[in-house]
């Protein structure tokens, strides 16, 4: 009987597998090991595979395709509404398999190792940027029990630090002196990981033709662009630049009922980190577009009748819309592009 739909529920080492028909009858229902996996599917006719988009999904993904499936990935919030019963992990696959067969569902695309190599890179990156911040404020918090209270800003402590420690007259005790030079110097460390990392992805910036072009978009630098060139991998995957800026959770979200639309503030949905990096970068262009007479037109607009924050999120959106444009067409960024136009 041929085997049409797989459904597969990701595991460490059993991984739970579903198969149905044509016709949606199941045609088996198995358990599988790690190492048995390859061996199962490599054997099968192709077929249509669904998964879920969690931990390994990509590398599993790629490796069936390569063996002459179809594999798609979705998102675990669009597969539970599937689930009937009580959860174990061969009803997830079950689920799975009933719901990559739906025609309205929708998919995330399978990253490239390169494009994972980049992310792994930011991912690391802003684990080290929280743990600096951390340390940052507890070097803060620690001084001011001793009555040393210090400016707002990382750049404020190091630079005050040393002098702190030197100073013989402000009664600290000796050891709480080696204890501040330790953190001090767990704050260096962390500090110059950023840097490196930084250096890396800069390096990859340089080499990325996508991630070039997306750097000359205002509100957009290269720490953005490489993140979203990796994570958004075929831009025409989206229909539009709307479906782009949805997925990053930068449209309202809606509430409506009854024939009357009812817009509530953003969704927030999709990759936090993608979204906070836009919404940082429209509030530079932002600030530095206030006093200049030469600031874009339709910023100044924006900033007349809406509130800084609200209109960072709007120009976050708007630059979201535009990295579609780029990408799905391989355009370069025109300033006056619009103006062109009329």
């Amino acid at each position: 009987m041929q085997i049409t739909t797989v459904g597969i529920d990701l595991a460490k080492a059993v991984f739970a597998v579903h198969g149905v028909d044509s016709r949606g009858k199941a045609v088996f229902r198995k358990s599988l090991k790690r190492t048995q996996v390859l061996t199962f599917f490599a054997n099968l006719a192709p077929c249509l595979i669904g998964m879920e988009a969690c931990g390994s999904a990509h590398h599993w993904a790629r490796q069936l395709t390569a063996l002459g499936h179809t594999v798609k990935l979705m998102a675990p919030q669009f597969v539970k509404p599937y689930v009937r019963t009580n959860k174990n992990d061969a009803a997830d696959a079950e689920v799975i398999c009933e719901a990559v067969s739906r025609p309205s569902m929708r998919f995330v695309p399978v990253k490239t190792p390169d494009n994972q190599a980049v992310l792994a890179l930011h991912r690391a990156r802003q684990g080290f940027v929280k743990a600096r911040t951390a340390q940052a404020n507890q070097i803060r918090g620690l001084l001011s029990e001793y009555g040393i209270v210090l400016p707002q800003g990382i750049a404020h402590i190091a630079g005050r630090l040393p002098s702190i420690l030197e100073d013989g007259e402000n009664a600290l005790p000796m050891t709480f002196r080696q204890l501040l030079h330790r953190l001090g110097e767990h704050l260096k460390m962390l500090d110059r990981q950023v840097t490196e990392l930084e250096t890396d992805i800069q390096a990859w910036h340089r080499q990325n033709a996508a991630s070039r072009r997306l750097a000359e978009i205002p509100g957009i630098g290269p720490i953005t662009a490489t993140a979203l060139v990796a994570s958004v991998g075929d831009a025409t995957n989206f229909a539009n630049g709307r479906q782009l800026a949805a997925w990053l959770g930068l449209v309202p979200r809606q509430h409506s009922s009854g024939g009357k639309p009812t817009l509530l503030g953003i969704s927030k949905r999709g990759d936090t980190y993608l979204r906070t990096l836009l919404i940082h970068g429209a509030r530079s262009v932002i600030r530095a577009a206030e006093g200049r007479e030469n600031a874009a037109p339709r910023l100044k607009r924006l900033l007349e009748r809406r509130h800084k924050n609200i209109a960072a999120v709007a120009w976050a959106n708007r630059n979201a819309r535009v990295v579609w444009a780029l990408l799905a067409h391989g355009r370069e960024y025109e300033a006056d592009y619009q103006a062109a136009c009329a």
